[in-house]
């Protein structure tokens, strides 16, 4: 949830900011439409990405990656000038956050099942709601404090940068953690299938050992029955 307080406080003072550096009213307001534009691209293409079978086993490490190279787009932006500086910014802005919003609950859904998908989609925008209250508010306060908007953007990008390494790091030992009982329970279904075929072979051995105790009595029953014939 830390994440959150340096997600939506950039495109709110996006066109602000745009202002503050020299740029037109109706060139600032543009920006918002070119990141507007990407998010709505990167959604589904994020989508699709997800579900391929390469990225999908590890679909959280892409979500970490996400919010990361949000972190970092923020950190960069104080340092382009110009427009198109501030163009580049908002097209890599609205990529990351679309792709952001885009896994945010598959990776939910991935991590804790769909019978508790329902509870825990409802718990997280619960906790989300706070950090997204309160951080437009702070970014505004450093903004007031400092007299500039750098300030407010390094905040936004350490935020997010530190949250994206904390997930990789946490991804990490999850599906290690996973690997793990994955190989646990294949050891075990492994020995499963090894007792249930020694217990097959030995029922089979049982079986074979009683057919030929039967066929011995019997040659040996009909033997009997032959040298009692013979003596009559």
């Amino acid at each position: 949830m830390l994440m959150f307080f340096g997600f939506f406080s950039p495109m709110i003072f996006l066109a602000p900011y745009a202002k503050y550096r020299g740029v037109d009213e109706y060139s600032a307001a543009s920006l918002l439409s070119a990141l507007a534009l990407v998010d709505m691209i990167a959604r589904p293409g994020t989508g699709l990405l997800a579900n391929t079978r390469w990225v999908r086993p590890r679909v959280q490490y892409l979500f970490s990656f996400a919010i990361t190279y949000n972190g970092v787009c923020h950190l960069l932006c104080p340092l382009v000038s110009g427009y198109w500086g501030l163009v580049a910014y908002a097209v890599c802005y609205g990529l990351v956050y679309g792709m952001v919003c885009a896994l945010l609950f598959e990776c939910l859904m991935d991590l804790v099942g769909p019978r508790m998908f329902s509870s825990a989609v409802g718990l997280v925008t619960i906790l989300e709601c706070c950090p997204v209250l309160l951080g437009p508010p702070i970014a505004g306060a450093l903004v007031d404090v400092f007299g500039d908007y750098s300030y407010m953007f390094y905040m936004c990008g350490a935020v997010m940068l530190t949250a994206g390494l904390f997930l990789f790091i946490m991804n990490y030992f999850n599906y290690r953690r996973l690997d793990q009982a994955k190989r646990v329970q294949e050891k075990s279904v492994e020995l499963e299938e090894r007792r249930g075929q020694c217990e097959v072979q030995q029922s089979d051995r049982v079986v074979e050992e009683h057919d030929q105790n039967q066929e011995e009595d019997n040659r040996a029953s009909q033997a009997k029955t032959e040298t009692e014939d013979s003596l009559v």
